[in-house]
């Protein structure tokens, strides 16, 4: 009792520290998890400019895009394609804002009319673009939420664009060049100069004879910051386990292939017995080859076997195959005919006809009829009434082709009858008019059928590659990587600064959970993980962290380290020169005076030399007659001596040249707008997080 009298005396001081520990725990939650910011930071993948982009309404946009690249386009790549739409309309709207530009509904109408011009859904029966089609277009669509989205997004680009191409329009007006400068660009291409020079290259010297320490590498990214940032990488190695077929698991493929020789001799329905009762690989074609269209490996022999006979099993690449001859024949291995297709309503070919199937057939035979009495009439005839755009106006010439190149019916025509002979066929792309041109090099052609299995790794194999992966997985986490790799025999290949947003890993192509898992908090340098790649395992460690900054004397050292033995030759070579003239300092350095003349600014090529912009440019500094001091160039250190030069005559205007120089900054100017808005914008970019 008396302590629950405490209890009641101290209830008030109870309930305050009840209610400051409930309070704790919710405060630590929304730490830890962000609270309301956590929720916004889900639904942004970026921020630009202080505009929050959301998730949800990029995604939508990266599905869009993703459909629209179709099969050969990745979702990373749709993601990339979304992102830079994204940044480019933040930034350029804000510059819309601050204009006051704005895009009339007039201006917007005349766009969609200009888009839309060609496209059929939208045109009248004259062809015209119908303003009615399109609002009954846009009426039947309502109803399906995605297309109808589609076309409000469709419409809202045209707008941006219309936008964009106003402000590009008052950002080209800004640029002009003037007639001064006009007549720089002139004088630049035409003025000329001839020098003399002594020339000690920079291959005088050994890079190994110059040393280069890690302070001045130092001091030199310090001086350079701007041009040596980097993003934040990381760098792993990984060991891959491929799932391939074991010697095992091939042999027992070409024992089970042996068991079907008998059966296959006997089978009198080849075609039902290739493709049907056994599925091979590779289907059945009632065709004759050439010996060079049969697998190189075995062509000789394949090539001589008896008809009725089997060869095989024999490998051929990833399959276990077994060949039967069905028959041999002499035939011609290149062909050459014209043809004139006439086609009919409903086919692929038909364009604007109306004719029907039965007028087609009657018409074919007519042009037949007509060119077997008159050959010159082919031409003409092809001409006015082939539908094989390719070559009617080349009289039907379908020049040389090898036998099965085309259509089953064309070909057995071109090769069951004479050079010179005419008829009529029947594809799927119309009647064909055919003419025998030319047959060339009869040989012997065999009719082959072929059952074909893959070899592929059996369910014993891919459960050993498995077990194989998680040991060395396993012990790799206790021991050295490489180490453990060396002692099995795997090869260890580098993963070197890769970046967040990297989508591809040399030798294991698409692998964005690698890349995820690598600059994930939670992963410690040193982890190892394996993850399923395509065609097998992929067991990885993260080797390094590299965070968002200036770049570390080792990763810049390849590309400062030859700028700082350049600059020290340069000092050396530039020490070593003495002498009152050129023949003087050549005789000295072991070297030859030069000469190159018309030189000029706008192709400062220096014959011997190469490419030398600032010594050609110093060299129309310098007076005639005179030595300069001695110039540090792309290739080497020189002394030049000018022995003449020739100014241009000069043009009564330099309009011409003004207006080229206005052009080509115009036409650039579309990239520099963009990438300067896009470099000065402040973007908080989290894909990352999301793909």
């Amino acid at each position: 009792m008396a302590v629950l009298n405490k209890i009641r005396q101290r209830s008030i001081f109870l309930i305050v520290i009840i209610a400051l520990a409930l309070f704790s725990f919710v405060l630590a939650d929304l730490i830890r998890n962000g609270g309301a910011i956590s929720q916004k930071s889900q639904n942004t993948i970026a921020t630009i400019n202080g505009t929050d982009i959301d998730r949800t309404d990029f995604a939508r946009k990266v599905e869009q895009a993703s459909r629209n690249f179709g099969a050969n386009g990745s979702n990373f790549q749709a993601m990339n394609y979304v992102w830079n739409q994204q940044v480019r309309q933040v930034v350029f709207d804000e510059q819309f804002g601050e204009l006051g530009i704005r895009a009339g509904a007039d201006q917007v109408s005349e766009l969609l009319q200009e888009g839309l011009a060609n496209n059929p859904t939208f045109q009248n029966d004259a062809g015209v673009f119908d303003t009615a089609k399109m609002q009954e277009y846009v009426a039947s669509i309502k109803s399906n939420p995605t297309a109808y989205q589609q076309w409000k997004d469709y419409k809202l680009s045209l707008g941006k664009s219309a936008l964009e191409k106003t402000y590009m329009t008052l950002v080209k007006a800004g640029l002009g060049v003037t007639l001064k400068e006009g007549e720089l660009a002139y004088k630049m291409e035409n003025d000329a100069v001839n020098i003399k020079y002594v020339q000690l290259p920079f291959s005088g010297i050994k890079d190994e004879e110059i040393n280069v320490s890690d302070a001045e590498i130092q001091s030199y990214i310090d001086k350079h910051a701007n041009v040596y940032k980097t993003e934040a990488s990381r760098d792993m190695r990984y060991v891959f386990f491929k799932e391939e077929p074991s010697q095992e698991d091939e042999n027992a493929l070409t024992a089970k292939i042996a068991q079907i020789t008998d059966a296959f001799r006997k089978a009198e329905n080849i075609e039902e017995f290739v493709n049907t009762d056994h599925n091979s690989a590779i289907k059945y074609t009632d065709r004759f080859v050439f010996k060079k269209d049969l697998p190189a490996t075995v062509a000789d022999t394949l090539y001589n076997v008896p008809i009725g006979e089997i060869y095989g099993p024999y490998k051929d690449g990833q399959y276990i195959k077994i060949s039967k001859v069905i028959a041999h024949k002499q035939q011609h291995d290149s062909l050459k005919a014209s043809h004139i297709l006439v086609s009919w309503k409903g086919l692929g070919t038909a364009g604007d006809t109306e004719r029907t199937k039965e007028d087609a057939k009657k018409l074919a035979d007519s042009i037949l009829t007509v060119v077997k009495v008159d050959k010159t009439k082919f031409v003409s005839l092809a001409k006015e009434y082939s539908a094989d755009s390719s070559n009617k106006d080349k009289g039907g010439d379908l020049g040389y082709f090898a036998p099965g190149r085309m259509v089953p019916a064309f070909n057995d025509f071109c090769v069951d009858n004479k050079t010179g002979d005419m008829g009529v066929v029947e594809t799927a792309f119309g009647y064909h008019v055919i003419t025998i041109e030319d047959q060339k090099n009869i040989q012997k052609a065999v009719k082959i059928a072929t059952i074909a299995e893959e070899i592929e790794p059996s369910e014993k194999t891919i459960s050993d590659i498995f077990t194989e992966t998680t040991k060395f997985q396993i012990a790799t986490k206790d021991a050295d990587f490489a180490e453990k790799a060396k002692e099995n025999e795997y090869e260890v290949l580098p993963i070197n600064k890769i970046n967040e947003l990297a989508e591809n890993i040399a030798g294991l192509g698409n692998q964005r959970t690698i890349v995820q898992w690598a600059f994930n908090e939670d992963t410690k340098t040193g982890a190892v993980k394996r993850f399923e790649v395509t065609d097998g395992y992929a067991v990885v460690q993260l080797t390094a962290k590299a965070a968002k900054g200036i770049q570390k004397v080792a990763d810049a050292s390849p590309l400062i380290k030859p700028i700082l033995i350049k600059e020290k030759k340069a000092e050396m070579l530039k020490n070593k020169i003495s002498g009152a003239n050129l023949e003087d300092i050549a005789k000295n350095q072991s070297q030859s005076v030069k000469t190159a003349s018309a030189l000029n600014m706008k192709t400062p090529t220096i014959s011997g030399a190469g490419n030398e912009p600032k010594i050609v440019g110093a060299a129309f500094a310098l007076e005639i007659g005179k030595i300069s001091d001695p110039i540090i160039g792309n290739n080497g250190v020189y002394v030049i001596e000018v022995t003449k030069k020739t100014p241009a005559d000069g043009l009564d205007t330099y309009m011409s040249y003004a207006a080229q120089a206005t052009k080509t900054e115009a036409n650039a100017a579309n990239s520099r707008v963009f990438n300067a808005l896009k470099e000065a914008a402040e973007i908080e970019d989290k894909r990352a997080n999301f793909y």
